[in-house]
């Protein structure tokens, strides 16, 4: 789920912004199969109208991923599993501002949250593709988002994040640094 929660936008005018609540499971170098240990090789890439079939509320999915995908502003990414790529993992959006990478949206798919979770590594995975996008628009890997106050501590524990101010958080180049190297070896 998450909470809006007004910002001054550039000019100063107030918009709307979602409070992340993502669980990091774990960070793995790739995803990773819960019942068997087993880890598989993972791509994102960008989201398209096909994609958005089986993304909907009645299929357990909580965002309307279609209106994010529809705002020109925002680039939409899917996870899949190289094995598997007609099942989608997980979602994320972005906002390539003019000095950092701002995370509107990451959602594990459906079936993989809480104690009967498939696979288990997909926040950390794309929140490591946001900080490589990050670093491709000569960011440095920063990423900024805005965090549930509930997930501010494990955000921090988990991803190395920081405050900025008040519940917007930041992963700066030290930190995305080791995200990209963690999941893309470079």
């Amino acid at each position: 789920m998450f909470l809006l929660i007004f910002a001054k936008n550039s000019f100063g005018f107030l918009k709307m912004e979602k409070q992340l609540d993502f669980f990091v499971d774990t960070l793995t170098n790739s995803v990773e199969k819960v019942s068997s240990g087993e880890r598989f090789d993972t791509e994102v890439l960008s989201l398209v109208k096909n994609d958005l079939l089986p993304v909907t509320k009645k299929n357990g999915w909580n965002f309307n991923w279609k209106l994010e995908l529809k705002d020109p502003k925002k680039e939409v990414y899917k996870l899949i599993i190289v094995q598997f790529p007609e099942v989608i993992q997980g979602l994320l959006s972005l906002t390539v501002e003019a000095d950092h990478v701002y995370m509107n949206l990451l959602e594990n798919a459906p079936f993989n949250i809480g104690q009967t979770k498939e696979y288990q590594g997909v926040a950390g995975n794309l929140v490591a593709f946001a900080c490589k996008r990050s670093l491709e628009c000569g960011y440095g890997g920063c990423v900024v988002f805005t965090a549930k106050t509930k997930l501010i501590k494990h955000y921090i524990e988990t991803l190395g994040a920081c405050i900025i101010a008040g519940q917007r958080m930041a992963i700066l180049e030290r930190e995305a640094h080791f995200l990209i190297n963690k999941y893309y070896n470079s």
